[in-house]
């Protein structure tokens, strides 16, 4: 079957939950989500989710299931969504020690007081110190 890259429909949600379940158990919450995947055989594999605030777009839920892991699906789901929705700025709450691969699709850190705040709300639990929590933003101008 080999590999497919695309976005996923409403109804195959369901398989990213399933996913994401190794992944600090996140669901999603359509209609403000477009989710990208990478299917391996069949299996959903990797994941990248694009949600819409109200003042912007986030990045999130890059994931690649254990078993996957280090053949690159990760990053073939992160290109499906910048090709998709990289037209508009694209914010993300990266962890330090993947900054260095979102560099490569154009991503620079970022204050934390520059994320909209929708989505710097996520995160309050921090108490504005993302480093602490060992989170990173960052943002993405989009294409031109």
């Amino acid at each position: 079957m080999g590999t497919e890259v695309r976005e996923l429909k409403y109804e195959e949600f369901p398989l990213a939950v399933k996913l994401w379940e190794e992944y600090r158990g996140q669901k999603n919450d359509m209609p403000e989500e477009r989710i990208f995947g990478v299917f391996a055989n069949g299996s959903l594999a990797a994941t990248a989710r694009c949600t819409r605030h109200p003042d912007g777009l986030e990045m999130d839920c890059v994931f690649a299931s254990e078993k996957f892991r280090g053949r690159g699906y990760a990053r073939l789901a992160v290109q499906a969504l910048i090709d998709t929705c990289g037209s508009k700025q694209i914010f993300i709450h990266s962890t330090i020690a993947l900054i260095s691969f979102y560099k490569t699709f154009g991503f620079v850190p970022i204050p934390e007081d520059k994320l909209p705040r929708t989505i710097r709300e996520r995160f309050l639990f921090c108490f504005g110190e993302m480093a602490g929590c060992n989170v990173c933003p960052m943002t993405r101008q989009g294409n031109r």
